[in-house]
């Protein structure tokens, strides 16, 4: 066999590296990294891509027949690897502080429960724009045109038809059931309904997280349809009552993030900056039937031990 015709068949990799250039690296373009890092490395042609080779971050490869992949640079594995840890680091911090609001809550006497994932009942958006309705009045908002909408996986007829999330009568169906995430959900340990008293506590330790959050109102309209009061609790450093709208609470956890995590799972100092808004929940057991099949597939937030008294 002739070797030349060997040489030629095989793949030829040729980095074709670029001069660095100061680029501004953002969300979209450790995104883009690490689905190159995933895939095979087509190109997309993008703006994006062009930045990251520009920045050195990114390596031009051409095969034997002249076809281009992209391919990550030794400074772009370093760049993946510091955002990685960024935001373990962020989301360590979350977690942390989320555990010991509720183990602050559970201190003082209520059930509190981390992660539940829930869907809430929201109308459909009115076709002109308008808002889905007061917050703090009916979280249902104003009737929808198709009065027999129902509740997702309900089927007429059925034993359980109605049971999923039940309205009562004269209240407007809803049509959009999304899945939400509270990061902290409690509720008064009681055996009168009406006293309950369900909140949620959103948790924020970045400046980032909360002006993104903020501008999500559907998630915040969620909320308050699964629970009588809504709470912000702010990391030191990151906001105030002024950036959070007036139908929510907020709450200042004393200690610096990286403190959070290191404690998780203990009772935090929460000095109160704004007292959220209250309102009942109108419903025969006190909260949505879909919330309580939430709360009974997990378990509460452990109370903290206090320290054993001297004898």
């Amino acid at each position: 066999m002739n070797p030349s015709n060997v040489s030629s068949a095989m793949p030829l990799a040729m980095p074709v590296p670029v001069p660095g250039v100061p680029v501004a690296i953002g969300s979209a373009h450790r995104r883009r990294l690490r689905t190159l890092w995933q895939s095979a490395g087509w190109p997309c042609h993008d703006l994006i891509e062009v930045e990251l080779l520009a920045a050195g971050l990114l390596l031009r490869v051409l095969d034997g027949q002249g076809r281009m992949t992209l391919h990550l640079s030794d400074a772009g594995v370093q760049e993946l690897v510091r955002a990685s840890e960024q935001n373990r680091r962020a989301r360590s911090a979350h977690d942390g502080l989320a555990t010991r609001v509720a183990a602050t809550l559970a201190r003082e006497g209520r059930l509190a429960w981390c992660g539940l994932s829930v869907r809430a009942p929201l109308p459909v958006a009115e076709p002109r724009g308008e808002p889905l309705g007061d917050p703090l009045g009916d979280p249902l908002g104003d009737p929808v045109a198709n009065p027999s909408a129902e509740a997702p996986d309900s089927i007429p007829g059925d034993l359980l038809d109605g049971l999923i999330d039940p309205i009562p009568p004269g209240t407007p169906t809803p049509r959009r059931w999304p899945v939400v995430l509270p990061d902290v959900y409690s509720i008064r340990q009681t055996s009168a309904p009406g006293w309950l008293q369900p909140q949620v506590h959103e948790i924020k330790v970045t400046r980032a997280d909360l002006l993104a959050d903020l501008r999500q109102t559907d998630k915040r309209a969620a909320y308050l349809a699964l629970a009588g009061a809504m709470y912000y609790v702010l990391a030191e450093g990151i906001g105030d009552a002024d950036d959070v709208p007036p139908e929510c609470g907020v709450l200042l956890a004393r200690g610096l993030p990286r403190e959070h995590a290191e404690a998780a799972g203990e009772p935090v100092v929460l000095d109160l900056l704004r007292l959220a808004p209250t309102r009942p929940l109108d419903l025969p057991g006190g909260l949505p039937f879909g919330v309580w099949m939430a709360l009974a597939r997990k378990a509460p937030q452990a109370q903290p031990e206090e320290g054993q008294r001297g004898l």
